[in-house]
C-alpha cells in the first residue's frame, strides 16, 4: 500500500459558503429577535429583558429570570447559537440536494420551502429541545401557534432565501 493511499485530505468547502452561512445566520438571528421581542413587548405586555431571560432560563433553570442583564446576554447568546445550528442545517441540506437546490432557485420554491422548515423548526425547539430541558410539556395556546407560522417568515425564509438565493456579487436573482 503506498503512502497516498493511507493519505487523506479533508473535503474542500466552497469559499461562497462561509459568507453564505454568515450573511443567513445573522439575518435571520436579527430577524426573529425583531419578531419575538415586538411580540412579547407590543402584544403581550411584557418586556425586552423578561423575554431574552426567559430563552436563559430553558437551560439555566428559573434563577435565570432574576438574573438581570447577564441572563439577557446569555438568552441573546443562546438565540444566536441556535439560529446558527438551524441555518447550518439548512445550509447542508441545500449543499446536498439537488432537488432542494433546484426547488429554491425560484421565489415561490423559497416560500414553499420555508413554509415546512419554519414549522418543523418550531415544532422541534417546543416540543423536543425545550421540553427536553425544562421537563415540561408546552402550552399549546394561540401564542404557540402564532410562533408555529410566525416561524414561516421570521426564521425559515431568511434561513432559505439568503442559502438559495444569495449570490456573491451585486447581482440579485
Amino acid at each position: 500500500m503506498s503512502v497516498d493511499a493511507l493519505s487523506y485530505s479533508a473535503p474542500s468547502v466552497k469559499p461562497s459558503v462561509v459568507p453564505r452561512l454568515v450573511r443567513a445566520w445573522l439575518t435571520t438571528a436579527v430577524s426573529d429577535g425583531i419578531f419575538s421581542s415586538v411580540l412579547v413587548t407590543v402584544f403581550y405586555g411584557s418586556t425586552f429583558a423578561r423575554l431574552w431571560q426567559g430563552v436563559a432560563s430553558v437551560p439555566l433553570g428559573a434563577k435565570a429570570l432574576e438574573g438581570g442583564a447577564q441572563s439577557v446576554f446569555i438568552g441573546l447568546l443562546i438565540h444566536f447559537c441556535v439560529a446558527l445550528i438551524w441555518t447550518t442545517v439548512f445550509l447542508v441540506i441545500w449543499m446536498s440536494s439537488a432537488a432542494v437546490q433546484r426547488t429554491v432557485s425560484s421565489w415561490g420554491g423559497v416560500v414553499a420551502v420555508a413554509s415546512v422548515y419554519g414549522p418543523c423548526i418550531w415544532m422541534f425547539m417546543s416540543l423536543v429541545v425545550v421540553q427536553t430541558l425544562t421537563h415540561k410539556p408546552p402550552t399549546i395556546n394561540y401564542r404557540w401557534w402564532i410562533q408555529f407560522f410566525g416561524h414561516i417568515p421570521f426564521v425559515a425564509f431568511p434561513i432559505v432565501a439568503t442559502i438559495g438565493r444569495w449570490r456573491i456579487g451585486p447581482a440579485l436573482r
